[in-house]
Parts: C-alpha cells; sequence; structure tokens
C-alpha cells in the first residue's frame, strides 16, 4: 500500500532520472491535461510531501498522489514497459529515460504557486520535520479517536492506513481511543517518524524486523488470526469522520486498550 515511504523512494527514483534533465516530450493522458506540453523545458526538482509527489519543471508543478494503486516507474528509452499501456496516466521522457506513472490516483499540471500542499501537516520524512507541531496538531481535539487524528494529512503527513493500524499496536492503544486519553502522544508521534525512517530505504517494508512473507506486520490485515504477542483473537472494524472516509482498523482487545 502506498504510504510516505513508498513515495520517498518513488521521488529519488524520479530524482536520479529526471533532475536536471530537458523533458524531450509529455504525454499527459487525464482529459484536463491532454493538451499539456512541457517538452523542451528542464526539471528543476522532484520533491515528495507526505504521500504527494512534485515535479516542478519551468513554471509548472505536476502533481500525482498515487491513491492505492499507483505507483512511478522509470525506464531506458526503448525498453519494455512493466505496466500495461492502457494504465499510464502520464508519460514524461527525456534523451535518456522514460518516467510513466501508472494507475495514479491523483494527475494535475499546475502553476508552482497553486500547488496547494500547505494545507499538509509537517512531513514525517521531510527536511523540515518538526515534531512539536505534529504533536500539536495531532492533539488538537481531544475527542477525537486518535486513529483518525494520525490518520489526518493536516496534522502530519506521511501516515496511512497500515502505518497507523500498527503505531497503535506497538503504542498498546485502541483505534477509537481519544487523544486526550493518550498519556503520551509525543512518544507516539515521534514513534511513527521512527517507523517510516526505518522502511525508507528498504525494499520490502516491515514493522516486527522480519522482511519474510507474512511476518512483516503485528496486525494490519491479520483478522481472524492470532495476536503475534499474547495469542487473542485480532479484531477488525473501521473508523471514518463520514461514511466515505472510513478505513480499516485491526486491534487486539487485550495488548490494545
Amino acid at each position: 500500500m502506498p504510504e510516505g515511504d513508498t513515495v520517498y523512494r518513488a521521488a529519488h527514483r524520479l530524482r536520479e532520472a529526471l533532475e536536471g534533465q530537458v523533458l524531450v516530450s509529455t504525454d499527459v493522458r487525464v482529459p484536463r491535461y491532454a493538451a499539456t506540453d512541457l517538452s523542451g523545458q528542464r526539471v528543476d526538482e522532484v520533491v515528495s510531501r507526505g504521500k504527494h509527489l512534485l515535479i516542478r519543471v519551468g513554471d509548472h508543478s505536476i502533481h500525482t498522489h498515487l491513491k492505492m494503486e499507483g505507483r512511478w516507474d522509470v525506464h531506458p528509452i526503448g525498453t519494455r514497459w512493466r505496466g500495461p499501456s492502457h494504465a499510464a496516466r502520464i508519460v514524461l521522457r527525456t534523451a535518456e529515460h522514460e518516467a510513466v506513472g501508472f494507475w495514479l490516483g491523483v494527475v494535475e499540471v499546475l502553476p508552482r504557486e497553486a500547488e496547494g500542499l500547505d494545507r499538509l501537516g509537517p512531513d514525517l520524512l521531510g527536511a523540515d520535520w518538526d515534531l512539536d507541531e505534529a504533536v500539536r496538531r495531532t492533539g488538537s481535539d481531544p475527542d477525537r479517536p486518535v486513529f483518525l487524528a494520525l490518520l489526518d494529512q493536516r496534522n502530519l503527513a506521511g501516515l496511512g492506513n497500515e502505518y497507523v493500524n500498527e503505531l497503535l499496536f506497538v503504542s498498546g492503544l485502541a483505534p477509537d481511543r481519544r487523544v486526550g486519553d493518550v498519556p503520551d502522544l509525543r512518544r507516539v508521534v515521534q514513534r511513527g517518524h521512527q517507523m517510516l525512517q526505518a522502511n525508507k530505504d528498504r525494499a520490502v517494508r516491515t514493522f516486527t524486523g522480519d522482511t519474510r512473507q507474512g511476518r512483516e506486520r503485528w496486525i494490519y490485515g491479520r483478522d481472524r488470526a492470532r495476536c503475534r504477542r499474547c495469542g487473542g483473537p485480532v479484531r477488525r472494524g473501521t473508523l471514518g469522520d463520514t461514511p466515505v472516509t472510513e478505513r480499516d482498523t485491526y486491534w487486539c482487545p487485550a495488548c490494545q486498550t
């Protein structure tokens, strides 16, 4: 599942292939931007911001979001794509490489001044990570379930559903616990930062320290399985501010209170 570490690695790959290079051609396969042509312009920088990715070209920013299934691939010119052509939402070509965005949930070509990411909280993998500000934002609504507060990108940018479920398990917190009842919110947020940092350069994401298939997670996706810590049953539910924004929660009733 694409989360902040996935976007961070995608930005790194794109940076190596595109940054400082002139675009030979651009193919934006989104009706609203189909006529956009940035060929002949230089890619100034590639930036990840939480779950968002920005490719800054001239006066424009190409803003993409992976959502649930998206990915960016980089290919040497003339080699076969690793994804189907019908799933390609954008293709950027330089003299040596093609960068292809497959199944992307969001593709926008915006003026740089209209990137619109100021609403996001501190980026857990950003150079300007601010723990104090992230804790302040996350704790600003004491009655909100801690699961939703940590998942809210306006509080801190980069944690997704898998990370938040795993973070709450290792912190011993039930997903629906009120933020105001969390004994040490600062420690929880700091642990989330450490989790993302530990995984940002890994080919296989792990929360347990074990990268073997099926052993990487403590709790996420393991409903009806046994808790790895106490042996009790793992439960599954949903939480959201609205029915549309509901996300799956996983927890152990014995280990998380």
